[in-house]
């Protein structure tokens, strides 16, 4: 039996489409935001990642308008818990983390003890998750933004994200349509971040 080793064509549109691809930030979002089958959609496309050991060590919650009206309230009482003179305008950004115009996803690494996978590999995978789900969403006509904040590692808001023993929150993917153009923002030149190994 002959095996072909030719490669796939080059797909210059899908290239180009990930040369270009840039986040927006959530406050510049607003909706449409995605239908229910178009985030099942975003999250089978999330779960196709390397993934040493089939182990599956991430896993995602889609928060309701309810669940973020809630969270919403829990990080901005925390926040004045933690800072008890905030300003009226930074209160404001606290009641509103969780946007109700938006649809948000939230990715959680959940890693297993494992004698030939280390929870570094893992976590590494759960991080792949949301890049591909911001992938997903832009390939969807969406615009996305993964973002964590402070509030993802305190530990007496955590539980409020569902987030469960052993498990930390690699971040919420926000997703929504923007309200102004998007804009570029500066590059790494490839010099200065690669190299090359000769012997």
């Amino acid at each position: 039996m002959s095996i072909n080793n030719s490669r796939q064509e080059r797909n210059e549109e899908v290239l180009n489409f990930l040369k270009t691809r840039r986040s927006v930030p959530s406050k510049m979002m607003s909706g449409p935001a995605p239908t229910k089958s178009e985030i099942e959609e975003m999250l089978l496309i999330a779960s196709r990642v390397p993934d040493h050991g089939k182990l599956t060590p991430w896993r995602f919650v889609i928060y309701s308008d309810t669940a973020k009206t809630r969270m919403n309230e829990n990080v901005h009482a925390r926040a004045l818990v933690l800072n008890p003179t905030l300003n009226d305008d930074m209160q404001d950004v606290e009641r509103n983390r969780f946007p109700l115009s938006q649809a948000i996803v939230g990715i959680f690494s959940t890693p297993k003890q494992h004698p030939k996978v280390p929870i570094w590999e893992q976590e590494l995978s759960a991080g792949a998750c949301a890049m591909n789900f911001l992938i997903a969403a832009n390939a969807c006509g969406y615009d996305a933004q993964w973002f964590t904040g402070w509030y993802a590692s305190d530990d007496e808001l955590t539980n409020g994200f569902d987030l469960k023993s052993g498990e930390r929150i690699a971040g919420f993917i926000h997703i929504g349509t923007r309200d102004m153009p998007k804009s570029e923002r500066p590059r790494p030149k490839l010099s200065d971040i690669s190299s090359t190994m000769e012997s």
